[in-house]
């Protein structure tokens, strides 16, 4: 992973003149004077701690070797990929920085390290793919901490068949897990955004969604069963595919972002891989109109894998085809893109799209053909290169996310998208602000805003006055502060809000038993001590 950036530096690349010329013309945007500073002008403070809790670490993971302390370690484990994250280390900003990289070979090995955390008065951050864009890599915590580095916890440990359950380990990052199911015809369908980089402990504890949750689900509705390393010792939950055996503790620990333990294992259910993938584009002449689409498909069936739709806005740039930014829609500047895709049988996919199109043309839709479909999957997981690739040209880019009940969605819709124009017009920066529905459920969906303006002169703070009116935004209008994102740090104020007073207290209740030294992710999810 670039350490200033998201992913393989290999697969970015500049943006069109065409969309520098978008961008200067509509949005004000100045290409700024220089790009990040260079990896070896970074300066890394040494680590302010006991020279015994460096051997306790050491003795914990069996080896000099796996506590590592060197900066380009360190700088490579500071914080995360949010916008701000990436404007503060491009910047040369590690404020943040770990005092070592840990990486323990296993469950038994996770405790020990967790003790001597504990014993030594040191922070602990689990680490799977570095890819959080909500500060959750970020603890709020005077002195020292370690980034928990799961990378050598990456096997499959066990697959049944007959049940289509696999156990994973935590550290095993998205792509090699696909691979290591499919040597036995399976898959797990989760394929969010980050896919390529991050990992399944770091989907368990986020509770992620892929982008085909339509079909497969999100993967919280995937995990039968979890270990979870504690200060206190090891919980292990889920022994059937459902129990009426009380509280199910599995929804304690998904979600819970490493501040109650470290994810060490994880059972999901699997499926077989699907020998015919088809997506296909359909055009709306509205918003609202294609929401209809989705709802009706979403309640009534069938219910196709993936389900998204694009706003007016972010059909007309080309967001929901990444390679097209710039140019257009294709086949007309006017309506809403809808990415229908099926998977199954060669028989179950043409009967299901048949179904699929009749719904979606009685809701007004006009069907585009397979290009754009193949377009968005080729595409799919390039956004954040683009994100680098506007961050270079001068832009501030970021997004959020929430979620709510099919009948609130035009009004959280207005709300949020009036929030972000409003703040940043007020301060100067006039917004692009674009939105997508990537996630369907019966009752409800889940809206993805992405917005671009100027960084003006201090864009951390300039995006931070406009997340924290979006936030505001999302909770009066009856949203969730986040859908697939987290909580972290950025969202944590909003959350402590969402849940409220009791709810609060309860978590803390938690946090005590399980981590009564406040060694985890300390002022993630909750606030520090």
């Amino acid at each position: 992973m670039l350490w200033s950036g998201w992913g393989d530096p290999a697969e970015a690349a500049p943006l069109p003149d065409t969309v520098i010329g978008l961008l200067r013309d509509l949005l004000g945007v100045e290409p700024r004077g220089s790009g990040p500073v260079a990896l070896e002008d970074v300066t890394v403070p040494e680590p302010q701690w006991e020279p015994a809790a460096r051997r306790a670490l050491v003795a914990a993971v069996g080896g000099e070797e796996h506590v590592r302390t060197d900066p380009e370690a360190r700088i490579r484990h500071t914080r995360g990929k949010s916008t701000p994250d990436l404007l503060r280390i491009r910047a040369g900003d590690v404020t943040d920085v770990p005092a070592a990289v840990v990486l323990p070979a296993g469950h038994d090995e996770v405790l020990a390290v967790l003790g001597a955390c504990a014993e030594h008065g040191l922070a602990a951050v689990p680490f799977g793919g570095g890819t959080s864009v909500v500060g959750g890599l970020a603890p709020e915590r005077r002195g020292p901490f370690v980034a928990l580095d799961l990378r050598r916890m990456d096997g499959l440990l066990a697959l049944d068949p007959v049940s289509r359950t696999a156990t994973l380990q935590p550290g095993l990052r998205a792509p090699r897990a696909e691979a290591l199911l499919a040597e036995h015809g399976f898959t797990l369908g989760h394929f969010p955004q980050s896919y390529e980089w991050a990992t399944i402990g770091g989907f368990a504890a986020t509770r992620s969604s892929g982008q085909a949750s339509a079909g497969y689900g999100r993967f919280d509705e995937m995990v039968l069963g979890l270990t979870l390393a504690t200060p206190r010792g090891t919980l292990d939950t889920g022994r059937a595919p459902r129990s009426a055996a009380g509280p199910d503790l599995r929804q304690l620990v998904l979600g819970s972002e490493g501040a109650f333990g470290v994810i060490t294992a994880v059972t999901v259910r699997i499926r077989p891989v699907p020998p015919v993938r088809v997506y296909e584009g359909w055009r709306f002449g509205s918003f609202e109109e294609g929401a209809t689409a989705l709802r009706r498909l979403a309640q009534d069936g069938p219910r196709p894998t993936v389900l998204r739709l694009s706003d007016e806005t972010e059909t007309l740039v080309g967001l929901a085809q990444p390679d097209a930014i710039g140019s257009g829609p294709r086949e007309s500047s006017a309506g809403c893109l809808a990415v229908v895709g099926h998977e199954g049988t060669e028989e179950d996919t043409a009967h299901r799209g048949e179904r699929a199109a009749a719904v979606l043309r009685a809701c007004g839709g006009t069907p585009l053909g397979e290009e754009p479909g193949r377009r968005w999957a080729d595409g799919r997981y390039s956004a954040p290169y683009l994100r680098d690739a506007l961050l270079d040209a001068g832009a501030l880019v970021e997004t959020l996310e929430t979620a709510t009940f099919w009948s609130r969605v035009p009004e959280l819709y207005a709300a949020v998208r009036d929030a972000l124009t409003g703040t940043l017009t007020e301060a100067g920066t006039p917004p692009l602000v674009m939105c997508h529905i990537s996630h369907v459920y019966e009752n409800g969906a889940s809206l993805y805003f992405t917005v671009v303006s100027a960084q003006g002169e201090d864009a951390v703070a300039h995006w931070t006055r406009a997340k924290h009116a979006a936030n505001e935004a999302i909770l009066a209008a009856g949203g969730t502060i986040s859908h697939h994102h987290g909580v972290g740090t950025d969202h944590r104020d909003w959350y402590l809000r969402e849940a409220g007073p009791l709810g609060v207290d309860a978590l803390r209740a938690v946090k005590r038993r399980l981590d009564p030294d406040g060694v985890l992710n300390p002022g993630v999810l909750l606030p520090a001590d």
